[in-house]
């Protein structure tokens, strides 16, 4: 074919490269600059066009538009200049009310709620104590008091903001995925009832409300944090005063089709006494359940298991068999390059070694280790997810 010639259909018919938009062309180089905002904070047009790659022509009437549509304004600063230090540039930044987004978690014992710039920064932040066995209007009030209270955190600073454009949830229940509802499945150890935090949430937001499992938002938060190296499939185990897991398949969270995908509490495996049981009930056979409730006891599990005599051995026996059950089902069904154990008594040390030599003994050999990100993972994961929504609305908005 004659390079200077250009391609043909097969009917004969010459085809001409198609060109982006001027529209287009424009509307990547506002992306650019938003971007180059969000990562700097502030910068002069020198400075946007060297960070981008545009021109500086290009990036200064990139400036222009974004700030004629409210989404960039002037600082006020100035470089310093003259004197052979060339001319005074001026620094601009996101808009002061360009808008942030709620990130919030649903936990034992706590609420948390947090006000997210597009910057990443946690502009504001409460908490709201609820009892361990609160029913849905205990958890009402006390989410609308944290929300509330981060509100009026921003009403009270100088330049206040308006209402956050989206909230983000993690709740330590199952999630309808179609409705955002909180799901009580029997023995779960929390919220009993329904919660609906997308209708709780919505007056206090100007756009979406996302909810889902806690678990969720922790494996996200694990793949997150591994970078360009995390598996695209893995499963996330978590052990904690409750039981689940977190599916992930090719880099995707799969939640199944009614949001119940990697709910393990109830799967069978193999109890105290080498009979087939569910998982959640080997806990209370082994007397480490919180008093009244079906929440595992952490503290007083990993006390137990971590002695030297013979009745510490057999929990660890038995721990080792009830979990490693659970993985056989896991790895069979999922196929997971790795298993990821999280939680606050899963990773322990002598749980986790534990754990891992029984995993050991299985037909199937997966990888199995502990946790990278420790404190409180799926509020970290729905934080980024907070922040990855309001950054794209802002972007959307330059278009």
């Amino acid at each position: 074919m004659d390079p200077a010639k250009p391609p043909s259909d097969p009917a004969g018919t010459s085809l001409d490269p198609v060109k982006p938009s001027l529209d287009l062309l424009r509307s990547l180089s506002d992306e650019h600059v938003l971007r180059a905002l969000m990562r700097h904070r502030r910068l002069t047009r020198a400075g946007l066009a060297a960070e981008t790659g545009l021109s500086k022509p290009t990036a200064g009437e990139s400036v222009r538009r974004l700030t004629e549509a409210g989404l960039v304004a002037d600082t006020g600063e100035r470089t310093p200049g003259g004197r052979g230090r060339g001319r005074v540039g001026s620094y601009y930044a996101l808009a002061p009310d360009i808008g942030t987004a709620l990130a919030v978690s649903i936990a034992p014992g706590v609420i948390v709620a947090e006000r997210v710039d597009a910057y990443g920064d946690t502009a504001g932040r409460a908490e709201a104590a609820i009892g361990r066995q609160a029913r849905p209007g205990q958890v009402t009030a006390a989410l609308e008091a944290a929300v509330a209270s981060v509100q009026r955190d921003a009403a009270v600073q100088p330049g206040a903001l308006p209402a956050p454009k989206l909230a983000v949830v993690s709740a330590a229940d199952p999630v309808d995925r179609v409705t955002g509802r909180l799901i009580h499945l029997p023995d779960s150890p929390f919220l009993v009832g329904d919660l609906d935090p997308v209708r709780i949430l919505a007056p206090y937001v100007s756009g979406t409300v996302t909810v889902d499992n806690d678990v969720n938002w922790a494996a996200r938060a694990e793949r997150d944090h591994a970078g360009p190296e995390a598996p695209d499939d893995f499963t996330y185990l978590f052990l904690g005063e409750g039981l689940g897991a977190a599916i992930v398949s090719d880099g995707q969270v799969r939640r199944g089709h009614s949001g119940l995908a990697g709910e393990v509490a109830h799967l069978l495996t193999t109890d105290p006494d080498g009979r087939a049981a569910p998982f959640i009930e080997v806990f209370g056979q082994l007397g480490l359940r919180q008093p009244g409730s079906t929440a595992i006891d952490g503290a007083r599990l990993i006390a137990a298991v971590s002695g030297q005599g013979p009745h510490a051995a057999a929990l660890r026996h038995a721990l080792g068999q009830a979990v490693s059950g659970v993985l056989a089902a896991i790895v069979a069904l999922t196929d997971p390059l790795a298993v990821v154990i999280g939680g606050p008594w899963g990773c322990h040390p002598v749980v986790l070694d534990t754990i891992v030599t029984a995993a050991g003994r299985l037909p199937r050999q997966v990888p199995v280790r502990g946790a990278c990100l420790a404190g409180h993972p799926s509020l970290a994961g729905a934080r980024a997810d907070a922040l990855a929504r309001l950054r794209s609305g802002i972007i959307h908005a330059s278009a």
